[in-house]
């Protein structure tokens, strides 16, 4: 058996040490030999000692995180948004392993404004695990829902709340400081937003709000228009809190509208946009806004092809540079498109009329002219140009132009 001689280890019953202190003196007979004496009680110590003392060995204590200081509110719809710094550390200083489990409490106020310490309960909870998805920069952001009867009961009414965390669920951190918010009545939330995709713009269309989350009748001053970019590589249109994705653009307010309807002018086509709106009514001077709508997840998609070039002139013309004087060349020019995505141009030419031919601009041309100089004699050609945006869509063809150079004087 091994032996340990520690504090802790040496730490038991006098009334032990005096029988077996006896036990020795009645049965050894060395017992007059002081060295000797000496040498058996101590080894009796570390015998008794390393053979257990009274009493179960104490466990560790678990850990406990330090207190959450930061904590602010305001309301947020039919509820109370939240901001902390989560915390990191353990009140000896050490480094949590991983995020703690957060609790929210919520308690009243006394007649004076203080906070009623025996009010506070635990109205919600979020997981360590699921920490990481209400993180917006450095802090957490967390709405704790109010149900919309009691703020219609009670408009105006005071809550006061708390957090803690929990790395154990035996020992909790000490309560964070404690904030008030005054809850009102809210528009009820726009349950969905339709849009439409046009070249030049994203149109949005929602039902008017008319009621609180409530039931009742309230006056509207306007509709925030909320908009972000979502990461379409981690996108998964199966889910439907997609505001907890990943972001490429945090959802930020782009515009506001008297009507219920928004028209967003500044988009690129092939990104994926996030849209939520929000109605929005004062009380006493405070603006309030409704709960999110239902997102609207948008990849818009550009497939409108520019403008169909205009003015196309077609002029048969000598080959300066050729050794024959009877070598010659069609020369193809036409007004210029000004789409902000065009991209360039493609010529068609056939021998037929009604047929729009083959491709003989391989490459797309970046100016509104062309010279082609493969034509042969005794032929008649019909011409007909395209545009193409960066997108690939290409236009309608324009109306064919012939060139004779049949008749072309030799």
């Amino acid at each position: 058996m091994p032996f340990e001689l520690t504090v802790a280890s040496i730490s038991f019953s006098s009334a032990i040490l005096h029988r077996f202190s006896n036990f020795v003196s009645r049965n050894l007979e060395f017992r007059r030999q002081p060295s000797f004496d000496f040498r058996v009680s101590f080894f009796a110590v570390v015998l008794l000692a390393g053979c257990g003392a009274p009493g179960d060995p104490v466990a560790p204590s678990p850990p406990v995180p330090t207190a959450i200081s930061d904590l602010s509110a305001h309301q947020a719809g039919d509820g109370v948004q939240l901001t902390f710094t989560m915390p990191t550390k353990t009140v000896r200083g050490e480094r949590l392993a991983e995020p703690p489990a957060i609790e929210v409490l919520r308690g009243s106020a006394r007649p004076d404004g203080s906070p009623d310490p025996q009010s506070f309960r635990v109205v919600e909870m979020i997981p360590g695990a699921l920490a990481g998805k209400y993180q917006t920069d450095d802090h957490i952001q967390f709405i704790s829902h109010v149900a919309p009867n009691e703020t219609r009961a009670r408009p105006g009414g005071t809550l006061v709340y708390r957090v803690r965390s929990r790395a154990a669920k035996k020992r909790a951190s000490l309560e964070s400081n404690a904030v008030t918010v005054r809850a009102f009545p809210v528009p009820e939330r726009i349950a969905a937003v339709e849009s439409k995709v046009t070249e030049t713009s994203i149109d949005l269309k929602w039902p008017a709000s008319v009621r609180t989350s409530a039931g009742e009748p309230i006056a509207i001053s306007e509709y925030h228009v909320y908009r972000g970019e979502l990461d379409p590589r981690a996108h998964d249109p199966a889910v439907k809190d997609v505001l907890h994705e990943k972001q490429i653009a945090p959802l930020a307010l782009l515009g506001r509208s008297d009507a219920p309807e928004y028209r967003d002018t500044q988009f690129d086509f092939g990104k994926t946009y996030v849209y939520i709106v929000r109605g929005v009514t004062t009380a006493e001077g405070t603006t309030l806004e409704s709960s999110d709508s239902d997102a609207l997840v948008l990849t818009p998609a550009d497939t409108f092809p520019p403008a169909t070039p205009q003015g196309v002139v077609a002029a048969v013309v000598a080959n300066p540079n050729a050794a024959s004087a009877t070598s010659l060349e069609v020369d193809l020019s036409w007004s210029i498109n000004t789409e902000p995505d065009f991209a360039g141009y493609r010529v068609y030419r056939s021998e037929q009329q009604n047929d729009k031919g083959q491709l003989v601009t391989p490459d797309l041309l970046l100016s509104p002219a062309y010279r082609d100089t493969s034509v042969a004699a005794s032929h008649q050609y019909w011409y007909r140009v395209t545009a193409v945006d960066r997108s690939g869509n290409e236009s309608v063809p324009t109306p064919p132009v012939a060139a004779d150079v049949a008749q072309h004087p030799s």
